[in-house]
């Protein structure tokens, strides 16, 4: 009867485990030196060796000649233990066991000395499973146990476990298994069972199983019986229905380049050759997470990437992106994922993500707008601005009123010197104050709604955006540097250049207009003595 894989290559002694020398070194070292703890919780994700791990324990502690700390397998509580038979060593499954009428049987059972063995061990696989009547029905036993039993539990969850059942229990964290050693594994079992697996493909079924040997093992299991000679790359991205490193490459490059068209095209290849969107979306997280590695931390990057493609032929992808493009990008796909386990529409799903990924501009939630604006600055730190011309253009603004009390008053002297407002493209104001509302704070947002007398209206003189407050006070509340260089910001990512921004009361009069007036005043109190003196005379 054939046996999978996982099952015939489980580790069989602590030496035989990969990847967690930490935990085994010293569970050998308790039981060389005889000082075992009589409760021990094993905790790490799936498939990193915790069941395997406790079943080693087993028979290490009931082994009548251990070797260095490792049971010998050949002695008969080694051998009842492997095959099942020793009615001493229990393995409970607490996800269908998880009552306390189950954990109140356990302990009336644990009482009672072994019959086959030294010491009679208890097995609770995923423990944090139990309801909290069971765990505090554990209690009492894994507290003050008897001389002749140990208790094993393993969790994937240990922020579930009760504390009081933390502080009661040795606790070893078994780590995820590192891409080279489930490589080395999976190279050896290959070896074994006659499988011509190419040591690319081995790397790329490491990465796959994301740190579970068990997971890595049943997927060389899945593809060599899916296949016959060589196990390839392609075969195996062939078999388990995803994009592969060369498809995801070439779809993150079109989404680099803002190219729609050729994005949805990979998109809707893959989905016409039967590959799971799902496993693609996956990919190109890992793919972003590599970029987002490159951009912050390109020292440290070359091993800190996943492996999904090397850093020499993501580099360019990477030049091409900001680190605020590349955190939209990462959310924007993550929440794709995260909705694909309630829709029935994925292909429409992964288009439209795609979509918002190459057209930022799609949406107006602030993650979009960040990332856009983070590309504007990259570009003008590099200088290397790309503005598009367009055909129709529009003033800002009309030309403001006068004051009612300035009618009769000379015109301003800035008004005078200063060329007429030029035009702007279109919606430009439009669209910078639905970005400021956006953007400011709660308290200040309010002076760029649009309105028939708006607090707040732009006019734009070279390279100078003036920012005209229809009173002292609206002035005052934008005379603030963080607002001033956010309004600079955007104007200039909208532009493509350096704008300045500048403040203007319209309400107040200039200082030239008051001693012009003085200065009228002076000339008329001058004219009234001479008339006076000329009575006189």
């Amino acid at each position: 009867m054939y046996q999978a894989l996982y099952r015939k290559y489980r580790p069989q002694t602590f030496d035989d485990m990969v990847g967690q020398q930490a935990v085994t070194q010293t569970l050998k070292t308790q039981l060389i030196s005889g000082k075992l703890s009589h409760a021990y919780l094993f905790t790490g994700s799936r498939g990193t060796g915790k069941t395997s791990a406790a079943k080693i324990l087993s028979k290490a502690v009931n082994c009548e000649n251990p070797i260095d700390g490792n049971p010998c397998c050949r002695c008969a509580s080694c051998m009842a233990i492997d095959s099942g038979s020793c009615m001493d060593v229990l393995e409970i499954d607490a996800a269908s066991n998880n009552g306390v009428d189950n954990v109140r049987d356990l302990r009336d059972d644990a009482v009672y000395t072994p019959s086959q063995v030294k010491k009679r061990v208890y097995i609770i696989d995923e423990v944090h499973m139990l309801s909290m009547s069971a765990f505090n029905a554990l209690l009492k036993i894994i507290e003050e146990p008897p001389e002749h039993l140990l208790f094993i539990l393993a969790t994937t969850e240990l922020h579930k476990v009760p504390a009081t059942i933390l502080s009661r229990c040795q606790r070893f964290a078994f780590r995820r298994i590192g891409q080279e050693d489930i490589a080395s594994r999976l190279q050896y079992v290959a070896y074994q069972e006659g499988i011509d697996l190419a040591p690319n493909a081995a790397m790329v079924l490491a990465r796959l199983a994301d740190g579970g040997l068990r997971d890595g093992l049943s997927l060389l299991d899945q593809c060599a019986s899916a296949t016959t000679g060589e196990l390839s790359v392609d075969r195996v991205y062939s078999c388990l229905g995803i994009a592969g490193i060369q498809d995801c490459a070439q779809l993150m490059a079109a989404i680099a380049n803002k190219d729609a068209k050729t994005a949805l095209t990979l998109v809707n290849r893959s989905y016409a050759e039967g590959k799971d969107l799902r496993a693609l979306l996956d990919e190109l997280a890992c793919l972003l997470r590599d970029l987002m590695v490159m951009k912050t931390a390109p020292r440290e990057s070359i091993s800190l990437l996943s492996g999904v493609a090397s850093g020499t032929d993501i580099q360019p992808i990477a030049d091409k992106l900001s680190a605020g493009e590349l955190v939209y990008m990462m959310n924007t796909v993550q929440q794709t994922l995260h909705a694909f386990s309630s829709t029935g529409t994925r292909r429409m799903d992964a288009e439209l993500c795609i979509l918002n990924l190459c057209q930022p501009e799609l949406t107006l939630a602030a993650e979009s707008i960040n990332a856009r604006l983070c590309r504007v600055e990259d570009q003008l730190k590099s200088g290397n601005i790309v503005v598009k011309a367009q055909s129709a253009v529009i003033p800002i603004e009309e030309e403001l009123p006068s004051a009612p009390d300035d009618r009769d008053a000379p015109p301003l002297m800035e008004e005078i010197v200063q060329p007429s407002v030029p035009e702007l493209p279109v919606g430009f104001w439009t669209d910078l104050t639905a970005d400021l509302r956006a953007s400011l704070p709660i308290n200040v947002r309010g002076f760029f709604f649009q309105s028939q007398n708006p607090q707040v209206n732009g006019a734009l003189k070279g390279d100078v955006l003036e920012l005209r407050c229809d009173s002292s006070f609206t002035l005052r509340e934008l005379d603030k540097p963080e607002i001033l260089n956010l309004i600079s910001l955007k104007a200039s990512a909208r532009l493509g250049r350096q704008i300045r921004v500048v403040l203007v009361d319209i309400t107040a009069r200039p200082s030239i207009n008051r001693n012009m007036s003085q200065l009228l005043d002076f000339g008329r109190a001058h004219s009234d003595i001479v008339r006076i003196k000329d009575k006189n005379q």
